[in-house]
Parts: C-alpha cells; structure tokens; sequence
C-alpha cells in the first residue's frame, strides 16, 4: 500500500514543524508548506519522504500551484493541516486597516484557498480530514485583539461551516483552539520568567491533531481546545 500524505502549511519551530514531525512518524509523507525556503529545506532535511513547497496561504495563485506540486509529486493528501496563520497585537486606534486586511487574508482568506484545493480531492476519494489551528481570539475579542480576534473568529465560523457541509461527504473538518503561548525559542524570549508548564507543549497539539485525523466518523469532534494547566480561562 502506498504512503498515505499529509499537508501542513505555516512550516515553523512551533506548531508547524510538530504537525510534521507527528505524521512522518506516523507514516505518512508529509508536504511541508511555508513562505520561506530556507525554513522549508531545514525542516525537510530533518524528516523523511518530507516534501519542502514555497507557499503564501493568503495569495490562491499560490496555494493552486502548491496543491498541484504535492498532488504531482505525492499524490492527493488526505489529511491537510491549515496551521498558517497572521497576528496584530496592538490597541485599536493604533492598528491599520492594511494590518486588519492581512489578518483576514491570512487567516480566513488562507483557509478559503486551502479547502478549495483540499475538499475536491476528499469528497471523490470518500473521505479525508482538514484540521484549523486555532486561537482563543476565535471565540472572544480582547484589548490589542482587534484585528486579530475578527480574523480568527471568521476563521472558526467558516470551518465550522465546512464541517456541517462537508461531513455527510465523509469529510472530517476540525478546528484547534490554541489557549496561551505555544513554546518555542520567539515566546520563551518574550516570557523568560515562565515555567515549562506555563507553555503549550507543540508535540501535545500535534497528538490532538493525529486524534482528530483518525477519529472514527460515528464520534467526530468539531473543536478542542489546548492550554497549559496554570493557564487562566
């Protein structure tokens, strides 16, 4: 039997590269998705059968001609994981409308083109998942969110129209929310006094992402939520 594939864009040190550390070893050939080649080819270098792809979520062009290398290259995925995502942090009055169109380009507008590319395949083949990573912006706005809060809630409310639309297909779309700072080299430097519990571990979401992927379709899960136990909810 031939190696089943995986996708996975936003390829970076956090959740990207966990995401495809957990599929390789679980046997699948995982196409590594991300803007910048340098990041990719480290990446691939580091897990067998990988495949590095330059990609820009936010651009369809982009994602089209993606989807079309992977699908040449290692066949139709049948497990795709929208990971990238884009994020202002900063008070209402200073954000830019240029910062707010980017957060719903990447984060809406991302999974938009992706699911055009990922379902097609999916709904021929009779089955496949598609898992969202998410954020706690999704489900509320907070101070310095603005921006950030109405792309990733546009983003929760479209998976969850996917996957209302897409499972009587044997589609599975899923949605991760993220609750608190991912770990990794960028957060530990902007939070040197936390602790190791204080972090969401990378290789856990990753195990929630594997779950969701091979959840038998008589008990399928919309949406968990992943946070650190001393973080505040």
């Amino acid at each position: 039997m031939s190696q089943k594939t995986c996708i996975v864009t936003g390829i970076g040190p956090g959740l990207g590269s966990a995401y495809a550390r957990r599929f390789t070893a679980g046997g699948y050939r995982v196409a590594l998705l991300g803007r910048t080649r340098a990041t990719l080819d480290r990446y691939a270098a580091e897990l067998p059968g990988s495949l590095p792809v330059v990609c820009d979520v936010g651009d369809a062009a982009s994602v089209e001609t993606a989807f079309a290398q992977v699908r040449a290259e290692l066949g139709d995925a049948s497990v795709v994981i929208q990971n990238a995502g884009s994020g202002v942090f900063k008070g209402f009055l200073d954000t830019t409308a240029e910062e707010l169109q980017t957060t719903i380009d990447v984060n809406i507008g991302g999974l938009f083109h992706v699911a055009k590319q990922a379902l097609p395949s999916m709904v021929a083949g009779g089955g496949g998942s598609l898992i969202v990573t998410g954020a706690t912006a999704a489900w509320r706005g907070s101070p310095k969110t603005a921006a950030f809060a109405a792309g990733k809630g546009g983003q929760r409310w479209l998976a969850q129209a996917l996957a209302k639309e897409f499972a009587p297909q044997g589609v599975h779309v899923s949605y991760i929310i993220v609750d608190g700072l991912v770990d990794m080299p960028r957060t530990r430097g902007w939070m040197p006094n936390r602790t190791d519990a204080e972090f969401v571990a990378p290789d856990a979401v990753a195990d929630m992402a594997w779950f969701l992927a091979h959840q038998s379709p008589g008990s399928w899960t919309f949406e968990l939520d992943a946070r650190p136990a001393p973080e505040r909810w």
